[in-house]
């Protein structure tokens, strides 16, 4: 049975003033310390299934490239000696442009990462510094260039829909960002989180019909590049997709170790939730379901039927609402055969809006 693990590190330098993920502002940690409760807990979790093989391991955070490269191989190493392994194991990691030192990439190289994620966000200096990110436009190309150089699997993230962004720029944008010879792009649409600085200060984001302008010049340009879209926010050269993103989607199971992580388990004949700290939940069948649904349908391929049922052991008949499903199709906004059910282009521009047809 497939794997991922999740590794957590919450820390970070600043907090980004649209962030609303888990994440501590703190300096001076005892990073070995920390590790050695991380390696407790892979031993705990791998106790619990004897059938996992690791496909995929992803740093993720917080500002994981923080971790010393030391500590990340003790915890790949331990990864190593408790499962199986794919033979062409994807290692993810997620670093910030100017969180690196001068040997930063080739040390995580040397460790065992094997495809690097940058959290560039945009590429000019003054949205950069909206955004509240603590580098510039510079250090950005800069660390591009290295990660180039250093990993042949690369990503890089960008927000668009920033307040009073308008479709000249973004495509300006975009066309720039393809023009890095970055692999893989991640795109995701700026929205205002409660709780975070952004929605305390009062930031409206930008209108729904100029969102989604953005987004379809997004798909129009990337595609026309050579990306595939193979999810609503993430395009790939062929061959170049995240596989530990996909296990996400796609419903396969995974370890989370880290304060912020959670994971999904099959023990015995239970699927089971697992929080920070060891902390386990039983899902039901259907409330499967449902999240299947939402982790599904944001893939261009849509939700294989019978694997559906595998995760969930839910028939999809006897899960979905047929007739809201046929209006959904009359609607041109999902597309179903026999194996697999979709979201249309326009589909995706109202996806909350299918979901919660389906699962009512």
């Amino acid at each position: 049975m497939r794997l991922g693990i999740y590794i957590h590190w919450p820390f970070c330098r600043s907090k980004c003033p649209y962030c609303d993920f888990f994440s501590r502002v703190k300096k001076g940690v005892e990073q070995s310390a920390l590790v050695d409760g991380y390696l407790a807990d892979l031993e705990y979790y791998r106790s619990l299934n004897d059938e996992y093989k690791v496909d995929t391991i992803f740093f993720g955070g917080g500002t994981p490239s923080l971790l010393e490269p030391k500590q990340i191989e003790r915890i790949l190493d331990k990864i190593v000696e408790l499962w199986p392994t794919a033979d062409n194991l994807e290692i993810s990691l997620e670093a910030n442009p100017n969180s690196q030192y001068p040997t930063m990439f080739q040390d995580l190289r040397q460790v065992g990462i094997n495809r690097l994620s940058l959290g560039v966000q945009a590429l000019n200096d003054k949205d950069l510094k909206f955004l509240g990110r603590t580098h510039n436009l510079q250090e950005a190309l800069s660390a591009v260039d290295s990660v180039l150089k250093n990993f042949d699997n690369h990503s890089i993230d960008l927000i668009y829909a920033r307040p009073e962004q308008t479709a000249e720029a973004w495509q300006q944008e975009l066309q720039q960002a393809c023009a890095l010879g970055v692999k893989h792009l991640s795109l995701y649409q700026l929205t205002i989180e409660e709780g975070t600085f952004f929605a305390r200060k009062g930031i409206k984001a930008l209108a729904e019909d100029k969102a989604a302008e953005l987004y379809e010049i997004t798909s129009q340009i990337l595609i026309s590049a050579g990306y595939e879209q193979y999810e609503i926010s993430n395009y790939a050269e062929k061959g170049f997709a995240c596989r530990h993103n996909l296990g996400y989607w796609h419903g396969d199971d995974y370890v989370g170790v880290g304060e912020g992580a959670a994971g999904y388990l099959h023990v015995g004949d239970k699927i089971i939730t697992t929080t920070h700290h060891r902390q386990m939940t039983e899902v039901l069948p259907r409330e499967r379901a449902e999240e299947l649904v939402i982790m599904g349908l944001r893939l261009n391929e849509g939700i294989n039927k019978a694997r559906f049922e595998r995760q969930c052991g839910v028939k999809w008949q006897d899960f979905a609402n047929s007739k809201q499903i046929k209006e959904l199709i009359n609607e041109n906004l999902l597309s179903e055969t026999t194996e697999n059910i979709k979201v249309t282009s326009s589909g995706r521009l109202l996806l909350n809006y299918v979901i919660e047809k389906i699962c009512s």
